[in-house]
């Protein structure tokens, strides 16, 4: 096992078996957190964009806020509905991607998977640059170092979403049951204070905020409603990750749907309850939060901007630290646990946007290596390339939660959108051939609830794109239009390779003439070995050919090849200027030019050694010119390969491996007992 062998097998752990594939499938208690922890922490920074939002016009305007709230409520419990029955129709993982091209064709399916690859993306550096905030809050030395943190934070997530979706599931588990259990708890022990008249004022209740320019005074019923369809796109921000679900059904032990199904209806309720208890909370406490760039909105008391060295603390933050004023433990456990489940929220787009990209692959719209599993069966291609993106994000923006929010949401409520079109063409594409009453009824029903959600997901989508075009929106529909085309190009790509390589009658016409040739550098036992196999092919012409860059090293070469006497005539290529690749790439294109309808085959010994640094030392040559001549019609390249002793080591490395009793072997039938075989004597 090489250096490389070793590193992978500490960082990712031991290879699993594609037979395993059915231990990695995820039970509901696990396939809650992994799934629904983008959309469960959402309520760390869903409200905060609500509150920025209705703070432009003032303090007054937090009256609209569990307002505005209730109207996210009514969109999540419609866009969960909706999805649970889009896990019931269509069970395989493709989600929306699969709804929308069986349904409304491939331009359709192509448009939604640009959607949710950019949503994925912005899910990872969304969640991971607001625990970057939540972190500084925490501990003041890390202020300024956010992009650092964040972009650690993405590559340990990435790390354990490549030792398998199971393994980083059990992980990530505890933190998102501990995440819920903080935030319920915070938020019943408030009310409680609350109920008693000792609930405190935040730490930001004696601020004041200076409305924006141009938001003085009162507002007339456009400014109102523009302002409210603000904070009301901000704030769905708390649906993205519900699509995760429907996306990752193959992911969950059967039964699939009704499992997935479950899921959905438990993230859509504590989800809902959360965000409106901390809004509710937020209001009571008279909390005071603006755009962490617009610092000079707050004023004291007195009229007089914050200090320059003001912190403005997360919602949560604020609340936790009223709530818990006289018990410290409570407010850093719900701090640590919130910016740990910020973190573990990109999961869900480390287990959607690879079987997305899988899919994708699987139908030629993305690169064939997408689909292709890794050692712990994760599709490891995917999680890197999304882990690359999104730190690419996080360093544009400078891990700044409010900037990257305005890029947010746009993609996913596309896809909401086509999806419910497509549910209801399903439906009734299906209701005109169903002849069972019962049936009928529980379809109509299905379509009548993807008919509500698909008028309510398209009212929020005109507002979105009004509201967050000119502040950021715009780049996401860039970028959606990138990967759109981007994927039309690689389809058409595959399609034409597919076409070139199909079988015609012409690929039956053998070729009229063989002309091997052997490459020789020294006459030893791989060029001899390299020689005999070429013979026993039974070409029409073989010679072996050296090229001369020495003439004292020539001599003694075609000296000794006369002494050994191999019966097969040595070409000498004079290299003038120490070159040995082009001399062999012209000479094989010279023979072949001369007999355009037959092959050159091209035999170069190789050695086979057992240690990574000894492959450094030898066949480098051999792979430069294997580069050259793969590009040369009609020549044919065949390694003899010549196992040095060393290779031995490699061979008892994987005997060793392949017969080491590992944990858990016994258990899982794998390995037999001893008292089984003495049974068996």
């Amino acid at each position: 096992m090489g250096v490389g062998d070793v590193s992978k097998r500490i960082l990712l752990g031991r290879k699993l078996r594609s037979a395993q594939l059915g231990e990695t499938l995820l039970p509901k208690r696990i396939a809650l957190p992994v799934f629904a922890s983008d959309a469960l922490s959402s309520v760390a920074y869903a409200p905060d964009e609500v509150f920025i939002m209705l703070g432009i016009a003032g303090a007054s305007a937090y009256a609209w806020s569990w307002k505005i709230g209730l109207a996210v409520a009514l969109v999540m419990f419609t866009v969960v509905a909706s999805y649970r029955q889009t896990v019931h129709a269509y069970p395989s993982g493709g989600g929306d991607y699969e709804v929308a091209t069986v349904n409304l064709g491939r331009t359709a399916g192509v448009t939604v998977a640009s959607a949710l690859l950019v949503d994925y993306v912005l899910t990872v550096a969304v969640s991971i640059s607001n625990a970057a905030q939540y972190a500084a809050s925490a501990i003041p030395d890390l202020i300024g170092h956010e992009v650092l943190v964040a972009t650690i934070a993405v590559v340990l997530l990435t790390a354990m979403n490549l030792r398998g979706v199971r393994e980083s599931g059990s992980f990530f588990a505890v933190p998102t049951y501990l995440f819920m259990v903080a935030i319920l708890g915070m938020c019943a022990y408030g009310f409680v204070l609350m109920l008693n008249g000792s609930l405190p004022d935040a730490e930001s209740a004696e601020l004041h905020i200076r409305p924006e320019e141009g938001w003085e005074g009162p507002l007339n019923q456009i400014a109102l409603v523009f302002l409210l369809a603000r904070a009301f796109s901000s704030g769905c921000a708390a649906l993205t990750g519900v699509e995760a679900i429907s996306n990752g059904v193959p992911a969950f032990k059967r039964p699939k749907s009704k499992n997935a199904a479950t899921t959905l209806l438990l993230l859509g309720l504590i989800a809902v309850s959360m965000m409106m208890s901390i809004i509710v909370l937020a209001n009571q406490m008279a909390i005071r939060f603006v755009d962490p760039h617009k610092l000079e909105q707050l004023r004291t008391a007195g009229g007089d901007a914050v200090a320059e060295d003001y912190q403005q603390h997360p919602v949560i933050s604020q609340i936790a630290n009223g709530v818990f004023q006289d018990f410290s433990p409570g407010f850093y456990f719900v701090i640590t646990v919130t910016g740990i489940i910020l973190v573990l929220a990109a999961n869900t787009a480390f287990n959607g946007f690879p079987v997305l990209g899988s899919i994708l692959a699987r139908d030629g719209f993305a690169p064939r290596a997408l689909g292709s599993r890794g050692d712990r069966l994760a599709y490891s291609n995917g999680i890197v390339f999304l882990a690359v993106m999104a730190i690419v994000l996080i360093i544009l923006f400078d891990a700044q939660t409010t900037k990257l929010i305005q890029l947010y949401i746009v993609g996913v409520f596309v896809s909401f959108n086509l999806s419910q079109l497509g549910m209801i063409r399903h439906w009734s594409r299906h209701l005109a051939t169903e002849k069972d009453p019962g049936e009928r009824r529980r379809m109509q029903r299905a379509r009548a609830i993807n008919t509500f959600g698909l008028g309510l997901t398209s009212v929020v989508l005109v507002i979105v794109l009004i509201t967050k075009f000119l502040a950021g929106a715009w780049i996401t529909i860039l970028a959606m239009g990138f990967f759109f085309l981007l994927m039309q190009a690689i389809k058409k790509h595959y399609d034409r390779v597919s076409e070139e390589l199909a079988a015609d009658e012409t690929d039956k016409a053998l070729p009229t003439r063989v002309h091997a040739i052997v490459l020789v550098s020294k006459l030893h036992k791989p060029t001899l070995r390299a020689l005999a196999f070429a013979k026993a092919t039974r070409p029409n012409a073989l010679e072996g050919v050296y090229v001369s860059v020495d003439d004292k090293e020539t001599a003694k070469l075609l000296e000794e090849w006369d002494d050994r006497n191999t019966g097969i005539p040595l070409k000498v290529l004079h290299s003038p200027y120490r070159e040995i690749i082009r001399p062999i790439v012209e000479y094989a294109t010279a023979i072949r030019q001369a007999n355009p309808r037959g092959v050159v085959a091209v035999y170069i010994p190789e050695y086979v050694v057992g240690r990574w640094w000894e492959q450094l030392l030898h066949n480098q040559t051999a792979l430069r010119l294997k580069g050259r001549l793969l590009f040369t019609p009609g020549v044919m390249v065949t390694s003899v390969p010549y196992q040095l002793r060393s290779s031995e080591l490699a061979v008892e490395r994987e005997e060793r491996e392949e017969h080491r009793v590992r944990p858990g072997d016994l258990r899982r039938g794998r390995v037999e007992d001893e008292r089984d075989r003495q049974i068996t004597r």
